[in-house]
């Protein structure tokens, strides 16, 4: 596991990360969300202990990353899959890690199977493509065979090929007990990936929760009812707009149809099941996870285009600098 308390780091007059306090679990992905600049990578370089806070505390499985007599196989990480000596082989780059905390040189060999280096493995790494980079910082991350990954945009270069490969190698590891935490800026791919997700903004928590419920729970989703009973489809309809943050709508050119937003389809179904009403239809229709992710950062972007509503969350200003 991985814990924050009030974890803050600043920089002079600049907060990057302001407070943060979550607990990032075993058994799951977590996907790390935020805008650029919003503090993600510096909250997991703390994680690290490559920065230091200002305030507050990182730990990995109770204890700061340092206190660590074998990192590398405790905590596998792909922060730069660029920082490495570019004249050294991709081999003989891991054969240098797995000395220093004492791994056997026959996981070097496995871990570049693993990631499809094998043939290349007494290449250059300089000579390398981005997506080979990639494949490689992963090598790194699993060589330890550790209980925690924490892992910095590693589909970035990557084929669509290699994006499903990562994505189902992070969800092997968390399946297995592991601890996940997987920044990405692919929503698409996150929705497919992550159990859990950590959303920041401007070096501070704005979601952390199940990804199931953070769909649901976006103004872009909405759950369809089909209540037969005008009376009880009246009373239906009061109940759920009786509720901060829930509208309740008749759905056009359906008699019986209403839309819910704010609710859950399992929400809905138990409130009219207490009221005693009789449902025809009950869908879910949930929001992409790059829809809820906008409405939920729209006031958190540092670096917005100008004119661009979405990004800076205020039409036809001028973009901050």
């Amino acid at each position: 596991m991985i814990t924050l308390r009030r974890l803050t780091k600043r920089y002079g007059d600049t907060v990057a990360v302001d407070g943060l306090t979550l607990d990032i679990e075993e058994g799951r992905v977590t996907g790390f969300l935020g805008p650029n600049g919003a503090g993600k990578s510096t909250t997991m370089r703390m994680v690290l202990g490559l920065d230091h806070p200002t305030a507050g505390e990182a730990l990995i499985g109770g204890r700061p990353y340092a206190a660590i007599r074998h990192p590398l196989r405790e905590v596998g990480a792909l922060l730069d899959a660029r920082a490495l000596h570019p004249a050294r082989s991709a081999r003989g780059h891991l054969i240098a890690q797995a000395r220093s905390n004492g791994i056997p040189t026959r996981r070097v060999d496995e871990v570049l199977e693993t990631v499809g280096l094998a043939k290349v493995a007494r290449r250059r790494a300089g000579a390398f493509s981005l997506g080979m980079h990639q494949r490689l910082g992963v090598a790194g991350a699993l060589l330890g065979d550790p209980q925690v990954l924490v892992l910095d945009e590693p589909v970035n270069g990557l084929d669509p090929d290699g994006v499903r490969w990562v994505r189902e190698l992070v969800r092997a590891q968390a399946a297995q007990g592991r601890t996940v935490l997987l920044s990405s800026h692919l929503m698409s791919e996150m929705q497919l990936t992550a159990d859990q997700l950590v959303v920041i903004g401007r070096g501070r928590l704005l979601a952390n929760t199940t990804m199931t419920d953070f769909l649901a729970r976006s103004a872009s989703a909405s759950v369809r009812v089909g209540v037969p009973d005008p009376a009880e489809r009246r009373t239906l309809t009061g109940h759920l707009a009786s509720y901060d943050g829930v509208t309740a709508e008749p759905v056009g050119g359906e008699q019986d149809e209403i839309a819910v937003r704010g609710r859950t389809a399992e929400e809905v179904g138990d409130l009219a099941h207490g009221l005693g009403i009789r449902l025809h239809r009950l869908n879910g229709a949930p929001a992409s996870l790059e829809q809820a992710y906008m409405e939920l950062t729209a006031h958190s972007v540092e670096y917005g285009v100008a004119g661009n509503s979405a990004a800076t969350g205020e039409p036809n200003r001028k973009a901050r600098v």
